[in-house]
């Protein structure tokens, strides 16, 4: 009688071998894999509810001119927050890096009398 194996759950997606061993190896790794995940889940739950408000003010405009400017302040305003959450992003990666390095530094460095010969 085998056993069977106990199903993974679906993620919607894959994560790479790689990444994947970093994450099991490292906490630091997977720590920043949270929090990018996290940030990206506050991102987009902030677009949606951006992008109702956009139709509810679309669906309020009396005339063309009006909704014209509704449009341009929108397109306005995502550029700003895209481009805001792309620096935040490249600033956590940043932050995840030198944390990562830092734990890199294990302080066991070998000296030149230890190597056996």
């Amino acid at each position: 009688m085998s056993k069977s194996k106990r199903k993974q759950p679906e993620l919607g997606f894959e994560i790479p071998a790689a990444a994947a061993a970093a994450i099991a190896i490292n906490p630091i790794v997977a720590k920043a894999c949270v929090d990018l995940m996290s940030e990206s889940a506050r991102f987009m739950a902030e677009r949606l509810q951006r992008d109702l408000e956009l139709q509810k003010e679309m669906l309020a405009c009396k005339n063309p001119a009006e909704l014209l400017d509704v449009q341009s302040r929108f397109v306005k305003e995502t550029m700003a927050h895209y481009t805001d959450e792309a620096s935040r992003y490249m600033q956590m990666a940043f932050n995840a890096s030198k944390d990562i390095a830092e734990d890199a530094k294990t302080g066991h460095s070998r000296g030149y009398d230890d190597v056996p010969l």
